[in-house]
């Protein structure tokens, strides 16, 4: 098929295009490089045609494509907090070109939203008929409220205009070729321990996060986007819950590391839990991650190694 990924550069998104390449489909990119690498292109293997653009500017050619995967959009507080207007623009505006696309070509548009949809949740763990708990006006909302509205604009394509729909929901993935610098857990506390510097948690590290790896969230959402489980959204994360401190004290162990733990204060509108409920993944689209922490941890700390002292 002729594939679109936006996105593609970026950490999921190279992986997901190697899946694709590697099941022989036409796949092209699209990726500004704000937050995506080249190289993850490189890696990822041969694409048909590479677009170096933002998501919410018009295409310079508009193929015809069978599937679209809408990843574009930076993902980690850091990044999204650093122009919270142009987060919220790549969320909603990008969303809306993707879906004009979609409506104008025929193909199918999965969309990739966020467990930060259900905000600093009030149900635990949490399903997709939980409608969250979002603060509208705080640092975090260009990216939470962002993706809300993504998915509010797609199922609205999806209901008057027909476009053929798929929404994951990914919960909080990890894996080789994380950005250094990428400010989400997993990342920041490898990069730390290998360096040598103290690892940073925020509050007492009691706040706990579900931690999926990268060639699991993959495998489901090419099952989502060849499902007939249209215009819902579908939570892919891992259930297994973790605290943060626990996290730090098991990459400490498996880098041999002699860092400190220095605690600061909470962000604002930091959730205290996050889990995911995976029962519609399983049901609809047989899905369950395969990988325990354990293993994904010491992939990931392998190729952070190499890509350090290569």
């Amino acid at each position: 098929m002729r594939v679109l990924v936006t996105g593609g550069a970026g950490f999921i998104g190279s992986h997901l295009i190697e899946s694709l390449v590697a099941m022989d489909h036409e796949v092209d990119v699209l990726d500004n490089f704000h937050t995506g690498r080249r190289e993850n292109v490189e890696l990822s293997g041969k694409v048909s045609h590479l677009y170096v653009q933002d998501v919410s500017e018009a295409l310079l050619r508009s193929p015809q494509y069978d599937r679209i995967y809408h990843l574009a959009c930076p993902a980690s507080p850091v990044h999204y907090q650093s122009d919270p207007v142009h987060t919220f623009k790549t969320a909603v505006f990008g969303t809306h070109r993707m879906l004009e696309l979609a409506r104008s070509t025929g193909a199918r548009l999965l969309i990739a939203s966020t467990s930060e949809v259900y905000g600093d949740p009030l149900e635990h763990p949490q399903t997709e008929k939980y409608w969250g708990n979002v603060n509208p006006v705080g640092p975090r909302s260009c990216y939470d409220e962002g993706k809300r509205g993504a998915e509010t604009l797609a199922s609205d394509y999806a209901r008057t205009l027909g476009v053929d729909l798929r929404i994951v929901r990914i919960f909080n993935t990890y894996g080789p070729r994380m950005l250094f610098d990428d400010g989400r857990v997993v990342s920041n506390f490898i990069h730390q321990a290998l360096l040598g510097k103290p690892l940073t948690v925020y509050g007492e590290g009691l706040q706990t996060r579900s931690f999926c790896y990268v060639s699991d969230l993959v495998r489901g959402i090419l099952l989502l986007m060849e499902s007939n489980v249209s215009a819902i959204p579908v939570n892919l994360g891992n259930p297994n819950e973790f605290t943060i401190r626990e996290l730090a004290m098991m990459i400490l162990s498996k880098t041999a590391s002699s860092s400190s733990i220095v605690n600061h204060p909470m962000p604002t509108d930091d959730p205290g839990r996050r889990c995911p409920d995976i029962s519609r993944a399983k049901d609809l689209l047989s899905w369950s991650p395969k990988i325990e922490l354990s293993e994904g941890l010491d992939l990931t700390i392998e190729e952070f190694r190499k890509r350090l002292v290569p």
